[in-house]
């Protein structure tokens, strides 16, 4: 599954970048995250619990920041298992580019999935991951926005 697309937010980039590396943010922004902790500067453990059509399930896992430019850009990627309900792990390339006063941030995901959440149909997959995309970046903006 590939998604792109790109979020205007009424801050500087560096602010951006800052909330980006933010535990704290990113959990409250993150749909149905319930933990995330630093683990290193580039390394978090996650657990997120999410529910897709008929299946929900709790992913514990790992995210990873790489190719770090700050305060222009990284790559984040992580994988997460859901017991029974299967896996999910992907990556997004994030870049950070200014605009006056604000900051666009544009995205482009690659994802995978496996297991019971896989035998659900792309189109669900698709609408579901969308969803959530949407909803964390609404999130994050509000969040960041409010802040600068």
């Amino acid at each position: 599954m590939d998604m792109s697309g790109e979020e205007r937010i009424a801050a500087d980039r560096q602010t951006v970048w800052e909330a980006l590396n933010n535990p704290e943010i990113l959990k409250a922004c993150i749909p149905g995250c319930q933990e995330l902790e630093m683990q290193s500067p580039t390394e978090m453990s996650a657990t997120v619990k999410v529910k897709i059509g008929p299946v929900s399930a709790t992913f514990k896992g790992e995210v990873v920041l790489e190719n770090l430019n700050p305060p222009e850009s990284y790559t984040i990627s992580g994988e997460g298992k859901g017991g029974i309900a299967g896996f999910a792990k992907g990556g997004a390339d994030v870049s950070l580019a200014e605009d006056g006063n604000e900051t666009i941030l544009s995205y482009k995901v690659d994802a995978q999935i496996g297991g019971k959440l896989a035998q659900l149909g792309s189109r669900l997959i698709d609408s579901s991951a969308k969803k959530l995309a949407g909803q964390f970046f609404a999130d994050f903006n509000k969040a960041v926005s409010g802040q600068a």
